[in-house]
């Protein structure tokens, strides 16, 4: 009897504890399926959401080469490997469906893997009249075509609800040297009065955020004629403020933080590089505070982050040898880990430019810098920023165009060395 009242007993406890266990189990799995719903309270400005600037385009031409779906999937895993769940896309055009086919190839990727993360700060064109015309650009009158532009974000967003948590009206839209197109901060502020309304009314999301990506001088951190009524209630209207800061750009417009100083002409060749790289994050921080300084005069609620930043790593032009020797990809490497270790510290979200190279920017010129942002080249290999995760293993498999990352320069630093240039002592524009 004993015996048997001891099978039945331990048969009784193994049936339970498999049952609890496959419960415990259950419940583990759903968890890993079920996450929290994120917003872009939460995601902006949280360490653990790194931004990024992503355009997919690997041809000369975006009319007639649009990146596939398996393209944009392809990119879209890299991205999340490295460790990117927010992207910046910049236009919803009808001719273009690059921001709609992310949008969809992010869909897709969460349908084939419930882990897998990834947002979006979905970017609406604005222009002026006659914008990219050969009539004369009017900046007082904006462009009949930004109507639908901002229609078809809202499509987008309430079509993709759980990716897009962003809208951002225009990109470098109010900043006067971008003097094809280029419109008054009244009209940026029409349209997000427009999408925060949508908003009261139910017809987007509560939770969405609505901003404008524009220069930093166009938010008040540079020339006192930016500093309008009508800057002061868009800064009222926005959720929060996405300012760009570029001192590669600056290194050839603005060259004083550039130079090497005369007490720094005796440091080797790295230490005049590595101190150039530090006073550009100085000039960054600097646009940065300046712009903060004045959005939190007119409202101390708003959050500052930085909707683009970035660094060329190839230049013919005002930041190769014959400029201001900005360019190239050690110092992309430094400014790259720089920003991220100050912006990550400060809780700020910086949607760094780019992800990818692209060749349509600058498409008659192959050496334009415009086409060199990249953290990959166009073949999908590795720049210095991201030889340490090839090192990792972390985009181990994954693919661009058939090609397996690998580093450029076949992860030779003593070869990368010879590329890198003195920032120029007596460089003049």
């Amino acid at each position: 009897m004993k015996s048997i009242l001891n099978i039945v007993v331990t048969t009784f406890v193994l049936i339970f504890g498999l049952g609890c266990s496959a419960k415990k189990v259950n419940k583990i799995e759903v968890k890993k399926v079920i996450k929290e719903e994120m917003t872009a309270a939460k995601i902006l400005g949280n360490p653990d959401y790194l931004a990024i600037s992503y355009g997919g385009y690997r041809e000369k031409s975006r009319e007639d080469n649009q990146p596939t779906i398996p393209q944009l999937k392809e990119d879209l895993k890299l991205m999340h490997a490295m460790g990117i769940r927010i992207l910046r896309t910049y236009n919803v055009q009808p001719e273009l469906p690059h921001a709609a086919n992310i949008l969809e190839s992010i869909h897709q990727l969460k349908q084939e893997d419930p882990n897998f993360e990834m947002y979006v700060m979905l970017g609406a064109w604005i222009d002026c009249l006659n914008a990219w015309t050969n009539k004369t650009p009017n900046h007082e009158i904006e462009s009949a075509q930004n109507e639908g532009e901002i229609a078809r974000a809202v499509a987008l967003a309430n079509k993709y609800p759980d990716i897009v948590k962003v809208i951002a009206v225009g990109n470098e839209a109010m900043v006067q040297w971008a003097t094809s197109y280029f419109v008054r901060p009244n009209v940026i502020l029409k349209y997000v009065n427009h999408l925060q309304n949508l908003k009261k009314e139910g017809k987007l999301s509560k939770d969405l955020w609505i901003t404008c990506s524009d220069d930093f001088a166009s938010w008040g951190g540079g020339d006192l004629s930016y500093r309008t009524k009508d800057l002061e209630d868009l800064i009222k209207a926005v959720d929060y403020v996405s300012m760009h800061t570029y001192p590669y750009h600056n290194s050839h417009y603005s060259p004083d933080f550039w130079k090497v100083p005369k007490y720094e002409l005796k440091l080797s060749k790295k230490d005049k590089v590595n101190s150039a790289m530090n006073r550009a994050l100085n000039f960054a921080k600097n646009q940065y505070y300046n712009v903060s300084e004045y959005v939190k005069s007119i409202d101390s609620t708003k959050t500052i982050h930085i909707g683009e930043t970035g660094w060329a790593t190839i230049s013919d032009g005002h930041y190769g040898k014959d400029g201001s020797r900005a360019t190239d990809e050690y110092k992309q490497g430094l400014y790259y880990n720089l920003l991220r270790e100050w912006t990550k510290r400060e809780g700020i979200s910086c949607f760094y430019f780019e992800a990818f190279d692209e060749q349509w920017k600058d498409a008659k010129n192959p050496q334009g810098s415009e086409n060199h942002f990249g953290l990959f080249t166009l073949k999908g290999e590795a720049k210095f920023p991201l030889w340490s995760l090839v090192d990792q293993g972390v985009f181990e498999g994954l693919k661009r165009g058939g090609n397996p990352i690998i580093k450029t320069f076949n992860g030779n630093q003593a070869e990368l060395m010879k590329s890198v240039l003195i920032p120029n002592t007596e460089y003049q524009r």
